[in-house]
Parts: structure tokens; C-alpha cells; sequence
């Protein structure tokens, strides 16, 4: 069955989402906001409204899968929409945080059969215009399962398996794989792979000014690339960055115990050899966990949700899933 898609949300992510679930052959209809993207998502052919309770009744009366695509902030505010018209809808998300939106979800919206998701995918730009249905290809989207750790018991999951599998089909449908991971293991990672370079990008920005109209007239492939993402809205990047407090703040602290080590060494011995040294190796390993990926393939029964969260621990993906089994694949 290809279940109908509610996308509340219809910005870059959302947007692209909507866009992907149609070229995949499966109804999508959502709510936004924004009643331009609303505009200009109906002038391409999309059902979209200005309602979320519209849009959600429907999903109820279809028993769509609702995706929430709204910035945190905004979360907890479209909740309590959901909870009023289809409190025991099937939920996911593409919020770049999960343990805040699955506390959310339990204080208002208990009864809701939900499961977290994030697409590791985006770009500076924003909004209804700046969407692409391509954007998910080849990225990871992260999956998330509750795990719990019994010294009798072993791993456990509360997790509701089959939905789990199908917001994992939803993410390979869009030409994603899929990554399982808890949701506080998946709050610590994004902190230092995406939270963290956008604060240090806002700083490198800033440092880049601070030089002046020459300094920034002499800024190339390196200082580019490495703002970026201050391209973005502020508002977003704040959204997203204040919503990890906790694992943001352990990965600021690492790059400042590692700025001050690599300022200490190059104010004392002039070297910069280990901060260097361990970069490069550092970007060797990100690189080789990428590149052709011939490792092993490991067949999974998708209900076993703590095997698949630990394989996901080891930089494994799922790659494709089916009622009986999920396909792993193991970096080489």
C-alpha cells in the first residue's frame, strides 16, 4: 500500500519532500504558513492549503502519514493543530532535532503513533521556491528508535516497528538511505557534523569582515565554502542550533579546547603540525566512510530495531527494506 503524505510545512525541506512523494507515485497534500508558497506550490500543481486543520482532517479521514516540516519553534504550536483534529494520526518529521519533537509529541500528542526522522540535505536558501525534488538523493536520512540497555533483558525498543519501516520506505522512496539511530545519539552527532559548522561559520564570516574590504575582496574557495551556510535565514540557523543546546555546547567545547591546543602550540613551537595532522586524517576517514561504500551487506529483520540502531552506531545504512528484511549496508 502507498500510503497518502500530509506535508505540514511546504518550505525547502518540506517542499522537496512534497515534490519527491509525487514523482514517487504517492498522493501528497500538506498546509503551510506561508500563503506565497502556498500560492506558488498550487501554480505547480500541488494541493496545498493555508489550514493545517484542513489538511490534517484529511489525513485522518485517509489515514495519511502526517510529516511535520516546520521549523522547532514552531513544533509545538502545530501539535496542538494535530491533536485537535487527528490525535492518534501517524506521525514523523524532518525537524533537524529529535529528543525536543519526541517530547513534544509525548506531552501533546500521546496518543499519536510517532517515529522521528531527519534528511541530512539542504541549502541556503529557503522557502516553496528554493525546493527541489532531488534533494534527498543519496543522502542520509536519519530514522530514530528508542533503545533501551537491560543487563537482563538486553536491548530493548518501544518504538513502533512497523511504522518505523515506513517512514524508513518513505525516506528510500525519496532516494534516501537510511541511517537508525536513538534519538539523543542523533542530537550528539548532528551537533558536531552540522550544528557546530554553522556556528563556526557565523564566527569565520565574522573574522573574514573583520579584515576589511580587502580581506574579504581576497577571500576564496576555502573561506566560501566555509560560510555558506551563513547564507541561510538567521532565524533558521538559530532554530536549529539553539534546539541542541546541550550537544551543542559539548561540541563548542571540543573546538575550544582544540582552537586553544592549536593556538598554544602555534604561539609556543610556531607548528601547527597536529591540529593539522589530525584534521587531514580526520576528512581522510569522513571520505573513505563516503566513497563507494563496498563493505558488507547485512540482512536485518526490520522489528529488530536495537540491531539496526547498532549498526547504525558502526556507520551502517539501510539500502533497501521489505516486510520480512532490511539491507544494511556496512561501510568497507
Amino acid at each position: 500500500m502507498r500510503r497518502p503524505v500530509c506535508v505540514l510545512g511546504w518550505g525547502l525541506i518540506g517542499g522537496s519532500l512534497a515534490r519527491a512523494v509525487s514523482a514517487a507515485d504517492r498522493p501528497v497534500w500538506g498546509a503551510t504558513s506561508s500563503t506565497a508558497d502556498a500560492r506558488s506550490a498550487r501554480d505547480a500543481g500541488y494541493d496545498v492549503t493555508t489550514s493545517t486543520a484542513e489538511a490534517v482532517a484529511r489525513a485522518a479521514e485517509e489515514d495519511a502519514l502526517v510529516v511535520l516540516a516546520v521549523p522547532l519553534p514552531a513544533v509545538e504550536p502545530v501539535l496542538r493543530e494535530i491533536a485537535a483534529v487527528a490525535p492518534r494520526c501517524r506521525l514523523t518529521d524532518v525537524v533537524s532535532v529529535k529528543e525536543p519533537v519526541a517530547d513534544a509529541v509525548r506531552r501533546l500528542l500521546p496518543s499519536a503513533r510517532y517515529v522521528g526522522g531527519h534528511p541530512m540535505a539542504g541549502s541556503a536558501a529557503s522557502g516553496w521556491a528554493a525546493s527541489d525534488g532531488d534533494l534527498f538523493r543519496d543522502a542520509a536520512w536519519v530514522v530514530t528508535a528508542e533503545v533501551t540497555e537491560d543487563e537482563e533483558d538486553g536491548a530493548t525498543s518501544s518504538t513502533d516497528a512497523d511504522l518505523w519501516a515506513e517512514v524508513a520506505r518513505l525516506a528510500l522512496a525519496c532516494g534516501a538511505h537510511v541511517v537508525p539511530a536513538t534519538p539523543a545519539e542523533h542530537d550528539a552527532a548532528v551537533a558536531r557534523v552540522s550544528h557546530l559548522p554553522h556556528v563556526l561559520a557565523a564566527v569565520l564570516a565574522a573574522v573574514g569582515a573583520d579584515g576589511g574590504p580587502l580581506a574579504l575582496a581576497l577571500g576564496a574557495g576555502s573561506f566560501r565554502d566555509g560560510t555558506r551556510v551563513m547564507g541561510t535565514r538567521p532565524e533558521l540557523v538559530r532554530a536549529m542550533c539553539e534546539g541542541n543546546r546541550p550537544a551543542l555546547l559539548d561540541a563548542v567545547d571540543d573546538a575550544l579546547g582544540r582552537l586553544g591546543a592549536a593556538r598554544g602550540a602555534l604561539a609556543s613551537t610556531g607548528s601547527l603540525a597536529a591540529t593539522v595532522t589530525t584534521g587531514h586524517e580526520a576528512r581522510l576517514s569522513f571520505e573513505h566512510l563516503l566513497a563507494g561504500r563496498p563493505g558488507a551487506r547485512v540482512r536485518v529483520d526490520p522489528a529488530d530495531l536495537p540491531r539496526l540502531v547498532e549498526l547504525g552506531r558502526r556507520g551502517g545504512r539501510v539500502i533497501g527494506l521489505n516486510h520480512d528484511e532490511a539491507v544494511v549496508e556496512l561501510p568497507g
